[in-house]
């Protein structure tokens, strides 16, 4: 005789529910209970980075009379949004695995080419700022080509980078000037509508706004958009997860890369412009140490060094909380010495925020 299994005849007797009794609730299986708000809020990468924020605007708020003012406001989000245009290319490279020390230099170095040129050549401003794009772009597909051909530390090859630039920007502008600065390009053919687009202020509620404002918080909108909403976002993430295992279900790990780096050589671009156009002559030196600045402004927007995780937005608060500091010391009317310290403060504090926001998020 075969044994029959137990659990058939156990279900068989079991009695009906009554008729229009409520069914019997389904039985939890942890494995599938889904996370509380809470946590999937928490798990954001950016909500540390929020938390930082509301806290150092509200500490000059309250330290800080003029920092309550709005045209007050209207420096700061100026200040973060210079800062944010690179911080947002260097989120997304950092969400990809990479960084790039020579950012900084970078944005002095397009901003030269356009002055150089087009006063040297008597060009159009327009022809300048062309040249400068397509150096910037070539510069960031130079560093992204070097990396993913020989394998080599994205630390090394752009910081490689960063010493030939700064050498460059020095070197090539002493040669043409005969000394550390462009000449002035202000009245050349070209300036006033370059400066309109790169430089200009527009008036918001009886407030004069830099555009540069605008700019950045529409690149933030481009850039949150391509990582959450595009198979290129996806590529970024998995390509800064594992880049192994990424080419192996298809991902184009080399496209990738040399892109991001690109995306960083437009930012710089971008900047350089305004940088240009605000001021009709750029310092051979100006741009070094900034790339730490970027790269901290992405940290503080919850990018991990490591990649694979970060954020637009996240980027987009770690600028605005720069632009908070450092005018913020100004107007407390506090030694602007202290600024590095500050900054280096909030770094701390917004790593180990976010360190606790992730473990708060995936506790159960």
């Amino acid at each position: 005789m075969i044994d029959m299994p137990q659990a058939a005849p156990q279900a068989a007797s079991a009695p009906a529910p009554a008729a229009g009794a409520p069914a019997p609730a389904p039985v939890k299986d942890g494995r599938t209970t889904e996370r509380s708000l809470l946590r999937r809020v928490l798990g954001r990468p950016e909500i540390g980075a929020l938390i930082g924020a509301i806290v150092v605007y509200v500490f000059f708020f309250a330290v800080a009379p003029t920092f309550r003012q709005v045209d007050s406001m209207a420096t700061v989000l100026y200040q973060a949004s210079t800062m944010g245009i690179m911080a947002l290319a260097v989120a997304l490279l950092m969400i990809g695995g990479e960084f790039d020390l020579s950012a900084g230099v970078a944005v002095t170095s397009s901003a030269l080419t356009a002055a150089i040129l087009s006063f040297q050549l008597t060009l159009n401003v327009w022809s300048g700022v062309l040249i400068a794009l397509v150096l910037s772009l070539a510069v960031g597909a130079f560093n992204g080509f070097l990396l993913v051909k020989t394998g080599l530390p994205s630390f090394l090859v752009t910081l490689g980078t960063f010493l030939m630039l700064q050498g460059l920007n020095l070197a090539v502008t002493k040669l043409f000037t005969g000394n550390v600065a462009s000449d002035s390009i202000r009245g050349m053919d070209g300036f006033d509508q370059a400066k309109a687009v790169f430089a200009s202020e527009i008036t918001i509620a009886g407030v004069d706004v830099k555009i540069t404002v605008l700019w950045w918080l529409l690149f933030a909108a481009f850039a949150t958009w391509l990582l959450l909403r595009t198979k290129y976002g996806n590529w970024i993430f998995a390509v800064g997860g594992n880049q192994d295992s990424a080419r192996a279900v298809g991902v184009p790990v080399v496209f990738t890369k040399i892109t991001l780096f690109m995306g960083v050589g437009f930012a710089a671009w971008f900047v350089g412009m305004h940088l240009l156009f605000s001021f009709s002559t750029v310092q051979a030196s100006e741009g070094v140490g900034n790339e730490f600045l970027y790269i901290i402004a992405a940290v503080i927007g919850g990018c991990m060094l490591t990649g694979g995780y970060g954020s637009a937005v996240g980027a987009v608060i770690g600028a605005f909380i720069f632009g908070m500091v450092s005018q913020g010391i100004v107007y407390a009317n506090w030694n602007p010495d202290w600024f590095k310290f500050f900054l280096g403060v909030m770094l701390l504090f917004a790593t180990l925020v976010n360190l606790w926001v992730r473990r708060s998020a995936t506790r159960r």
